[in-house]
């Protein structure tokens, strides 16, 4: 998603300004996403980067999993959060998007810290549970096609631990989700997941206005 807020742009420059800390690394492969058609429409704005980053860092997340890696910049935001020994796996469907962003991880220096995989997110998940990493995941961030966001939390809710975060971008997508005429399947399917988490007393929840919507699901412990 790209630099959707609900705030005037110069109040969102006055954000960045004032606590955005993007690396030199992570600003090279911002800018050279946004040269791609529709780099900026599928990139997540770097304020969410860092929260996403501060998110891992609070929950102590060693293990993390991604659902749609584009050129990877949002990848790269996580890989820096993790510790020397944390990973994170990352999946797409085409492998000329996250080509781009390997050699600005590699510049990073955090090319071991993330395990790329090809394919359908599905299959990838269900591939997940059938060898044995139920329950083994700390962070989950789903950012791919919206038409099977459902199917992507249910699997991720089987492989993350008790106590861990699954973070949900766009589940607001562009204010459609107002709209109860909107039949897209996109936003039918996010509204969908919407009254399912909001019903769920499994989890601690919390949808921030931020960007296009940003879902924090805590899975309970108890």
């Amino acid at each position: 998603m790209t630099d959707r807020t609900f705030i005037p742009a110069r109040l969102l420059q006055y954000v960045r300004d004032t606590s955005l800390r993007e690396s030199d690394v992570l600003r090279r492969l911002r800018e050279e996403t946004a040269t791609l058609p529709a780099g900026d429409a599928l990139r997540i704005p770097p304020e969410e980067g860092q929260l996403l980053a501060l998110l891992i860092r609070l929950s102590g997340a060693r293990k993390a999993l991604e659902l749609g890696t584009f050129t990877g910049y949002g990848t790269l935001w996580m890989a820096s959060a993790l510790p020397a020994d944390g990973k994170i796996l990352t999946c797409d469907l085409a492998a000329k998007w996250p080509g781009i962003g390997a050699p600005h991880w590699a510049r990073a220096g955090l090319e071991d810290r993330i395990e790329q995989h090809l394919g359908d997110a599905r299959e990838y998940l269900e591939q997940l549970l059938a060898t044995g990493h139920r329950e083994t995941f700390d962070f989950v961030f789903i950012d791919a096609d919206k038409s099977n966001y459902r199917n992507y939390y249910r699997l991720s809710f089987e492989l993350l631990r008790p106590g861990g975060l699954i973070v949900v971008d766009n589940t607001l997508l562009f204010g459609r989700v107002l709209d109860p005429a909107e039949s897209d399947p996109e936003t039918a399917e996010v509204s969908r997941l919407n009254a399912e988490l909001r019903a769920d007393d499994r989890i601690d929840l919390s949808l921030l206005p931020v960007a296009d919507g940003v879902t924090l699901v805590r899975k309970k412990t108890g």
